[in-house]
């Protein structure tokens, strides 16, 4: 159970190794590491801003969530601030149970309330030099809102 919102890059590799060490309760670990992409053709960066305290609060409100509603040994939620260019990382989620199906349906849930709930704010910027704020996308919504009925 731990929650970092860092502007350094993260290794996954690493992150996987220190959530697992030593833990033989562990039976199945689930994992999304989510990438800065060009949707909309031209945009060369992208940047995350947030409020420190307010964001690391609500990561561990939604990190909260899942642990009531799925029987996790750990989980692991790294979101990354700053600017940050097309192929780089920008959040990973690790949840970690005894048994697959707990890891995979957590780590799905942390996903769609991290995208709708997490306090931050994502400006693009694209190869003509126009920069603009990303606005909430209806598809997010309404992937967070199959888990309101659960």
């Amino acid at each position: 159970m731990a929650v970092r919102v860092q502007r350094e890059a993260f290794d996954l590799g690493v992150e996987f190794t220190k959530l697992t060490a030593g833990r033989h309760d562990i039976g199945g670990v689930a994992s999304f590491v989510g990438v800065v992409r060009d949707v909309s053709g031209g945009l060369t960066a992208l940047t995350l801003e947030h409020y420190p305290g307010m964001t690391e609060r609500q990561l561990l409100a939604i990190e909260a969530e899942a642990q009531q509603r799925w029987q996790l040994e750990a989980s692991l939620i790294i979101h990354r601030y700053g600017r940050l260019e097309l192929g780089e990382p920008i959040v990973l989620v690790l949840t970690a149970s005894a048994h697959r199906q707990a890891a995979l349906e957590a780590c799905a849930f942390l996903i769609d309330w991290l995208k709708t709930k997490a306090p931050f704010w994502k400006q693009e910027e694209s190869s003509d030099g126009d920069e603009r704020w990303v606005a909430a996308r209806a598809d997010d919504d309404r992937a967070a809102q199959r888990w309101d009925s659960e």
